[in-house]
């Protein structure tokens, strides 16, 4: 246990450490999912098979187009490697697009940038600039 904030460790009528108290907390994320992690090489005929890749392992209508725009996006600014990460968690479908470098502007705000806005929840630069995200549920 913490000292941090030892008493949200605490349940207020048990007292003590980690009861269920995170359920009415929100803190805990039942959902389970599975994560797959592949590099590809930083040429265009490698977009083809992040689409086949993608699409082997969810099941959402739009996750191989959202992938193809975070793999071409990371591509545009000159890679020379893009490593793609697939994340499920619930009805929740992660997709990242990293490469080696920070990247330039217009790869968060060029043309795919509208689509992949357009097709999912949410999306964003990672915080080491390396890389794109977008979130989508598998509801639509």
């Amino acid at each position: 246990m913490t000292s941090a904030n030892s008493v949200d460790n605490l349940s207020t009528d048990k007292h003590y450490p980690y009861s269920d108290s995170h359920r009415l907390r929100g803190t805990v994320m039942p959902e389970t999912g599975h994560t797959w992690q592949k590099a590809f090489k930083g040429e265009p005929i490698e977009a083809a098979h992040v689409r086949l890749w993608v699409a082997g392992r969810v099941h959402h209508p739009d996750a191989p187009a959202i992938a193809n725009e975070l793999f071409i996006a990371i591509l545009s600014s000159g890679a020379t490697a893009v490593e793609m990460t697939l994340s499920t968690a619930g009805s929740r479908i992660r997709i990242v697009a990293t490469g080696p470098d920070p990247l330039p502007l217009t790869s968060s705000h060029g043309p795919g940038w509208a689509i992949v806005s357009g097709l999912t929840d949410r999306t964003g630069l990672s915080t080491d600039e390396c890389g794109l995200w977008a979130q989508l549920g598998t509801n639509r």
